[in-house]
């Protein structure tokens, strides 16, 4: 199956950017966000985020499948950093993150929480979710948060403590929250929680390098968590007998209620794919650094996987294979452009697979699929700021 970029069509013209407004206006990202950052919302259009200075950024489609778009609109994030942004079923959009504040006492930080509710509308308020910790130095060193929808479409959100535990709160009916639920030990951050289209939640979480079951004292095998059913318990299962980068790992359903995990692998950083029950099959990429984007697509009538990944330049890579055949091997294509972050993958109103990712200036760039066979990629335009519509 061809990957392609589009780099031959940018030697044949410009490529296309969005109206600037004046430069004073003009905003740019100082850090990427985590999760699924690009997301389509119920009326077709595509969002997607980042943190600029003490501001979320949202830049939206102007109408479903673009070309078009407007932002970055800016909402207040003073203190916010560690983003995480998790797309639920309904189409609300949840924003999960540090917040830092300066205190007499030193820095302290708490868990925020905030939503949209739909594409182009504001984003609520931060609600402060605490910390599993009530020490205050303990507290800075909680891990970067991560969130999913569960069955009864209400957020569970899930942190690395300082101790190396995994903490979960869970949301309930009427907008209260439990309190944080210790899960394990010796664990690193970047922990990955997913749920499948029936609501059933999985974790797969990193063992840290030096811990128990961590071999020779780098990374040992991976723990997993899941619900044997919707909304029931998350209970330990048996632990993952490879070692990942903590922070590399992402989820996707590839046949009904099977996620299949996609990772850099400690020992060489390139890429493997995993499913429970099965062997670890590596997808020969270069090593790669954050997490890589994966997305379903169908590509001449076949059930298909795209991944992207950044490598160790900053440059991104992307490829395609049949759904659960990584084993047939998979060719990796450049895409000419480089990100400071990781990547994200979304589908368009048209179908069409977009490629997103936040520039080395701190601008939204975009590519998408071209009308013709296989994964051929249209030159990435570059998103200014421009007024909404």
């Amino acid at each position: 199956m061809s990957v392609r970029s589009g780099r031959d069509a940018q030697r044949k013209g410009t490529t296309r950017q969005a109206r600037p407004e004046p430069a004073e206006a003009t905003r740019t990202a100082r850090e990427t966000a985590d999760g699924h950052w690009l997301v389509r919302g119920k009326d077709g259009r595509l969002s997607a985020y980042a943190l600029g200075d003490g501001e979320l950024l949202r830049w939206t489609e102007s109408s479903p499948g673009g070309p078009d778009w407007t932002g970055p609109e800016a909402f207040p994030a003073e203190g916010v950093s560690r983003l995480t942004v998790h797309q639920g079923p309904g189409g609300f959009v949840h924003f999960v993150a540090h917040r830092s504040t300066r205190r007499a006492e030193g820095e302290t930080v708490d868990l925020v929480h905030a939503t949209q509710f739909q594409s182009g509308r504001p984003v609520t308020a931060w609600h402060s979710l605490g910390n599993p910790h009530r020490d205050r130095e303990q507290g800075v060193r909680v891990g970067v948060p991560t969130a999913v929808t569960g069955a009864d479409g209400l957020l569970h959100v899930l942190v690395r403590d300082a101790d190396g535990r995994l903490q979960l709160r869970r949301e309930q009916n009427g907008g209260k929250w439990t309190g944080w639920k210790a899960m394990g030990g010796g664990l690193g951050d970047g922990a990955v929680i997913a749920a499948t289209a029936s609501g059933r939640i999985e974790v797969l979480a990193p063992v840290a390098p030096g811990a128990s079951g961590a071999h020779g004292g780098g990374a040992g095998p991976a723990k997993r968590w899941s619900q044997q059913q919707p909304g029931g318990d998350l209970t330990e299962d048996h632990d993952v007998p490879f070692g990942h980068v903590p922070g590399t790992a992402v989820a996707l359903e590839t046949t009904p209620d099977v996620l299949t995990y996609y990772w850099a692998d400690a020992g060489t950083g390139g890429i493997f794919a995993h499913r429970p029950g099965t062997w670890a099959i590596p997808l020969d990429s270069a090593p790669v650094t954050g997490r890589p984007a994966a997305l379903r697509a169908a590509l001449d009538g076949y059930d298909c996987t795209v991944l992207a990944h950044r490598d160790a330049d900053g440059g991104i890579m992307l490829t395609a294979c049949g759904t659960e055949n990584e084993g047939a091997g998979v060719w990796w294509s450049p895409t000419g452009e480089r990100s400071a972050g990781a990547p994200a993958l979304a589908h368009d109103a048209s179908g069409r697979v977009v490629l997103a990712l936040i520039d080395r200036e701190g601008a939204l760039r975009v590519a998408r699929q071209r009308p013709e066979p296989g994964l051929a990629m249209e030159p990435a335009t570059v998103v200014r700021h421009t007024a909404g519509g």
